[in-house]
């Protein structure tokens, strides 16, 4: 029971990581907006470039909970086989 819980609170962190990120991304796909809106080049490339990076880490952050939620799964099942 202490390794699903511990599984489960691994995962919630996960979650809370992909949150905060996506806000981050939503963030920084609002100041792209604004800065193609005044055609501020420069610093459209840099915003561009971060947004890549969040992109990347959202992927491997959705992997990683996706992993999680397999092994919360796994570790539930052999939790059910030894109380029967």
């Amino acid at each position: 029971m202490d390794q699903f819980n511990e599984l489960v609170s691994m995962q919630m962190k996960t979650m809370d990581k992909l949150l905060y990120l996506q806000s981050e991304l939503e963030r920084c796909q609002h100041i792209e907006q604004q800065l193609v809106t005044l055609r501020q080049n420069t610093e459209l490339i840099e915003i561009r470039e971060e947004i890549d990076r969040m992109k990347a880490e959202l992927q491997d952050i959705h992997r990683i909970f996706e992993e999680q939620t397999d092994e919360v799964i796994r570790s539930y099942q052999e939790m059910n086989i030894v109380i029967r």
